[in-house]
């Protein structure tokens, strides 16, 4: 009861911080901002169970299509809004928003969200010491809002190591752009974009439970989006290891180590992402049924040993890979032509 009581009267209060909020931007704002702080102001309510209106986000997202510094100032006003408050329904509201810019913005809105993670400047989300303690819903969302930061980080981090932004939908022929793009990579290139993937995974993984959330829209709204996210992931990392397969036979020693452990990593997100969506069960399957197989054409076995077109190798428990034999040959150290279309 007392928690009950003490939700209620925390939902009164977020109510009036609302409208107090949207009065005091009313008054002071200039004409020219004033519908960008009213639109972000009730997008991103006090409220702990309701995500940003659509209509808000989209007049948000409206920002990115004039001048750069039309852009920047919608930038500048979320952050604002992202870092100086203590609540946790605001802050997960202001993350949906930038998840948003991520997979739907224009380009100069994208641009303008993408220096934070680079320079650690005035737009760093900042997120890992938030906490809401008044309840334990809001306690609770205090973890979802560190998660969904970091997570919102890492998506950022990787659309830079790829070269764009991870999206939900791609045509074929974008698709096959991005096969012959990858084709044309060189081995510690592929492997650089395969971690960042892994990285991005592992992250997903880390998504926190939800005691105390359940059948919140708010929650299910950012399960959805990373969910979006986590099918990208998959067609991408599906392309670069199905590359690597094309490659096996000339990948030197130091490389397929490297291709193990990020192999490994990625089998070890399996179980706590597949219940991320239910779509494309083929596509997930067969990532998972291709990575087991890449794990096995490598192999472990007698260290550099080649039979069969397999790669064997020593990853004994006492054994450290710094001072086996692990002199590499010129030609093994360049080697990266990709068999996709021999």
């Amino acid at each position: 009861m007392k928690h009950a009581a003490n939700l209620r009267l925390r939902d009164i209060i977020g109510l009036i911080k609302d409208k107090a909020s949207q009065s005091k931007a009313a008054i002071i704002s200039k004409p020219k901002t004033f519908s960008l702080k009213l639109s972000l102001l009730r997008a991103t309510t006090h409220d702990p169970f309701t995500p940003p209106n659509s209509k808000h986000i989209d007049t948000i997202l409206s920002y990115g299509h004039s001048s750069r510094a039309t852009a920047a100032a919608a930038i500048e006003a979320l952050m604002d809004r992202l870092q100086s408050t203590h609540d946790s329904s605001v802050a997960i509201k202001c993350l949906i928003i930038v998840h948003h810019i991520i997979k739907h913005g224009s380009f100069i809105l994208q641009d303008q969200l993408s220096v934070y993670p680079c320079t650690g400047g005035r737009n760093y989300l900042k997120l890992s010491s938030f906490r809401d303690n008044i309840t334990p819903l809001t306690w609770e969302l205090s973890s979802w809002v560190r998660w969904y930061g970091r997570y919102l980080e890492n998506l950022l981090s990787t659309s830079r190591t790829l070269g764009f932004i991870l999206c939900s939908t791609s045509s074929t022929s974008e698709k096959d752009k991005e096969e012959e793009k990858v084709s044309a990579l060189t081995n510690s290139d592929l492997l650089k974009e395969l971690d960042s993937l892994s990285n991005l995974m592992e992250e997903t993984s880390r998504r926190p439970g939800s005691l105390h959330l359940k059948d919140n829209e708010l929650v299910d709204q950012i399960i959805s989006l990373v969910g979006e996210d986590y099918l990208s992931s998959i067609n991408e990392i599906a392309v670069r290891v199905d590359e690597f397969n094309q490659r096996l036979s000339c990948l030197s020693f130091a490389d397929s180590v490297e291709l193990v452990c990020v192999l490994k990593r990625l089998e070890d997100c399996k179980d706590k992402v597949l219940a991320l969506s239910t779509r494309k069960k083929a596509l997930v399957e067969g990532l998972w049924c291709l990575i087991s197989e890449m794990k096995e054409k490598v192999g472990i076995g007698k260290q550099g040993d080649r039979e069969d077109g397999r790669l064997f190798l020593t990853m004994g428990r006492n054994e450290s890979a710094r001072f086996t034999d692990r002199v590499l040959s010129y030609g093994n150290s360049v080697m990266f032509s990709s068999l996709r279309f021999g």
